[in-house]
């Protein structure tokens, strides 16, 4: 088995892994878990999981470079999920020993896939090297400028998880160890400018179109410099918090823009492309309520909405959608791996978050929780495709590859 291929494979470990953490985010989302521990479920188990995965496959091609070191991969995954879980359960047991044991592993985690990637594209930190064909030539600029902000991603990953870890096992804080501060470096930062900076090279070529250049210009600027501004005055509010959310929400609506005149543009309507839609969607309305609460006119139970349509809508949807593009659904030879399917997932998970936003909004707490067991059937639809489709591909048969 080649580098590459090793790398693929454990790849597929981390979406495994992703699918279950939004498995388990939304069952226990509908038991009512506390904040603290949807965000360790949802944030670090289920978007940042995918985030690792595919970042080992696609970030090294993108700074023309070959996949290299794939003996680290494991032990990453060996050291976040288990991470993962132990934070998750310290939090919602109270257990602080538990926490200390998740945030060592978790940031050990992500030091290893911080020291991989660094390796891999050694000599080239910066991204000038885009690794862009020539039939791609007139992408370049767009790849270069993309490419810059890689390095951004990486140092908003490293400050939230340190964040994360630092209180737990007694390390010197990072500010004041508020952990909503860890989880805008990890989401908005981390999470959200990946899916700008991957995004405006990924999309564009799946739809065989251009997005628009001077977006492209305005958000990746406005997302890498919205988190910091926000997690900085998360306590505080005032001027730099309303900056940060209005840097936010222009990196969210741009993107949205982007990617809706990009899907115009092109005549490619793959089912993955609809789940990218419903982020962009859902990613609108979370950041016009986080401008609400930084302008201070949105009452606090709308706190979890905003979560729920940032992480759950945005992030979670960009990645089922995009998911289905690399694992597309149609090829199971399952009846129930199909677009159908597939669309459905999506359509659940988005009309969960619609529901659910209507209970909150006229305060009926059934209603919210009928939501919330909507977009549990739409994780388990995405789950099952998932695993469907890899042991469909990978598994099974004489040709199995692991």
């Amino acid at each position: 088995m080649t580098d590459a291929e090793s790398v693929s494979r454990w790849a597929r470990g981390f979406v495994l892994a992703s699918a279950g953490f939004l498995v388990a985010w939304r069952a226990l989302a509908v038991a009512g878990i506390n904040r603290r521990t949807a965000v360790f479920l949802g944030l670090y188990g289920f978007v940042l999981h995918t985030v690792f995965g595919k970042a080992y496959s696609l970030v090294p091609a993108y700074f023309g470079r070959t996949p290299e070191t794939p003996r680290a991969l494991p032990v990453h995954l060996g050291l976040t999920v288990p991470g993962v879980v132990a934070l998750a359960v310290g939090s919602a047991t109270d257990r602080s020993a538990l926490s200390a044991v998740g945030g060592a592993l978790w940031l050990g985690g992500v030091v290893v896939f911080v020291a991989v990637l660094s390796w891999t594209v050694r000599g080239n930190l910066s991204g000038a090297e885009t690794g862009t064909g020539e039939a791609n030539a007139d992408r370049r600029p767009v790849d270069r400028f993309a490419n810059a902000f890689i390095p951004v991603v990486v140092a908003y990953l490293l400050a939230g998880s340190y964040a994360t870890a630092a209180p737990a096992v007694g390390l010197p804080l990072l500010v004041d160890g508020y952990p909503p501060r860890a989880a805008h470096l990890l989401g908005a930062g981390a999470a959200a400018l990946l899916v700008f900076a991957v995004g405006f090279r990924l999309l564009p070529r799946f739809l065989a179109a251009h997005p628009p250049r001077a977006l492209v210009g305005v958000v990746l600027p406005a997302g890498a410099l919205g988190p910091a501004a926000l997690a900085a005055s998360l306590v505080e509010r005032g001027a730099v918090f309303a900056a940060g959310a209005a840097l936010e929400a222009v990196a969210v609506l741009g993107f949205a823009v982007a990617f809706a005149v990009t899907f115009a543009r092109s005549d490619r309507r793959r089912v993955g492309f609809y789940g990218v839609l419903g982020g962009a969607v859902a990613g609108s309305a979370g950041v016009l309520l986080g401008l609400r609460f930084a302008l201070g006119g949105a009452p606090a139970t709308l706190l979890a909405l905003h979560r729920e349509f940032n992480l759950l809508g945005f992030l979670g949807l960009t990645i089922v959608g995009v998911a289905y593009q690399f694992y597309p659904p149609a090829v199971g030879s399952f009846r129930w791996t199909s677009d159908r399917t597939a669309l459905a997932s999506i359509a659940a998970i988005l009309s969960g978050l619609a529901v659910e936003a209507a209970g909150v909004l006229a305060s009926l707490p059934l209603l919210a929780s009928v939501g919330r067991g909507l977009a549990l059937v739409g994780a388990f639809l995405y789950a099952g495709l998932i695993v469907g489709l890899f042991y469909d591909r990978y598994w099974s048969g004489p040709g199995r590859s692991g």
